[in-house]
C-alpha cells in the first residue's frame, strides 16, 4: 500500500465521517434495514465520481464558477429545511416510527432522497472535487491515481460500515422513544447545516 493511497484514504475518511445530512439518512435507513446496499452504493459511487473528477482536474473549474456554487447552496439549503421539518414531524408521532413493513419507504423515494442529499450539498463538491482534487496535484501519474483510489476506498468503507453497522443498534431502537430522539437529532442536523449554507449566501 503506497504512501499516496494512505494519504488519500486518511483525508477521504476525515471528510466523509463528519456527521452530516447524508450520513444521518444512511444511519436511519440502516436502522430500519431498508434498501441499505443500494443507498450505500449510491453514496459511495457518487463520491467516487466526484473524487475522480477532482483528481482529473475539475476542481479548478468548480472553484472558478461561483454562480454554480451559489445555486447548489441555495437548493441544498431549501431541501435540508424541508427534510428537517419532516424529521421533526415524525418525532411528534413516535408510535409511527417503528421499523415495520407498514412504515417502509419505497425504493425510488429513498433513492431520490439520497441523491438529493449527495448532489445538492455544495460541501460535497468542495470536499471531494476541489479539496481532494486540489491536493492530488502534489502527486504525479500513478501516485496521483493511488491517492484518488485511497479516497474512494475510504468512502466505500465508511458508507457500508455505517449502513450495515447501524443494525447493532437495533435493540436500542426497538423503543419508539429512541426513534423520536433520533429524528429530533436528524432534524436539528438538517436545520443547522441549512442555516450554515444560508449564512454562506449572505
Amino acid at each position: 500500500m503506497t504512501a499516496a493511497f494512505i494519504a488519500g484514504f486518511a483525508l477521504g475518511a476525515t471528510l466523509i465521517i463528519a456527521i452530516g445530512a447524508q450520513n444521518a439518512f444512511i444511519l436511519r435507513q440502516g436502522l430500519k434495514r431498508e434498501h441499505v446496499f443500494v443507498l450505500c452504493l449510491i453514496c459511495a459511487a457518487s463520491d467516487a465520481v466526484l473524487i475522480a473528477a477532482g483528481v482529473a482536474g475539475l476542481g479548478s473549474l468548480i472553484s472558478g464558477a461561483p454562480l454554480l456554487i451559489t445555486l447548489i447552496t441555495a437548493g441544498g439549503a431549501v431541501f435540508l429545511l424541508i427534510y428537517g421539518a419532516m424529521a421533526f414531524r415524525r418525532a411528534l408521532h413516535p408510535h409511527a416510527m417503528q421499523a415495520t413493513d407498514a412504515n417502509r419507504t419505497a425504493l425510488w423515494p429513498a433513492v431520490m432522497t439520497v441523491l438529493a442529499f449527495t448532489w445538492l450539498n455544495p460541501h460535497v463538491y468542495l470536499d471531494t472535487v476541489v479539496l481532494l482534487g486540489g491536493l492530488s496535484a502534489r502527486y504525479q501519474d500513478a501516485a496521483r491515481l493511488s491517492y484518488g483510489a485511497g479516497a474512494v476506498v475510504a468512502s466505500f468503507v465508511w458508507f457500508f460500515a455505517l449502513g450495515y453497522g447501524a443494525r447493532m443498534l437495533a435493540p436500542v431502537f426497538a423503543r419508539p422513544r429512541a426513534w423520536q430522539v433520533l429524528d429530533v437529532v436528524i432534524g436539528a442536523i438538517m436545520w443547522l447545516i441549512a442555516a450554515r449554507l444560508l449564512a454562506e449566501l449572505l
